[in-house]
């Protein structure tokens, strides 16, 4: 039987439930934009579809929560992905690595800068 998600967030300690959650729901997210038979999800797509599903939920906000959640880079989303597929709740491919998520975008760059006052 794979922990919950509430068990996994509080032995990593690292980030909220709620990180996990989002990052769980947004690679369904992604996956339904992709169009093609496999749907896998690389790293950089999962980033984008993140940020464009967060931009979606809280606009200009978005990097508020994310931080307030323990997520201050897509680094962090690749260590919750990485949690998630240790724990069976995703899998990744051999091909997959945790440094597809290093620096795909900057968190200000894309959250805070697009917004204009």
């Amino acid at each position: 039987m794979k922990k919950s998600l509430d068990t996994i967030a509080n032995e990593d300690g690292r980030f909220s439930v709620q990180a996990l959650k989002f990052v769980y729901e947004g690679l369904g997210y992604t996956a339904n934009k992709i169009t093609t038979e496999r749907r896998h999800v690389s790293g950089q797509s999962l980033c984008q579809g993140l940020k464009e599903l967060a931009v979606e939920k809280w606009g200009r906000l978005a990097v508020l929560v994310l931080n307030t959640w323990g997520v201050n880079n897509t680094r962090d989303f690749g260590e919750i992905v990485y949690s998630l597929i240790k724990h069976n709740w995703m899998s990744a491919q051999p091909t997959d690595s945790i440094d597809d998520f290093n620096d795909v975008y900057d968190f200000k760059a894309v959250f805070k800068d697009q917004f204009k006052f």
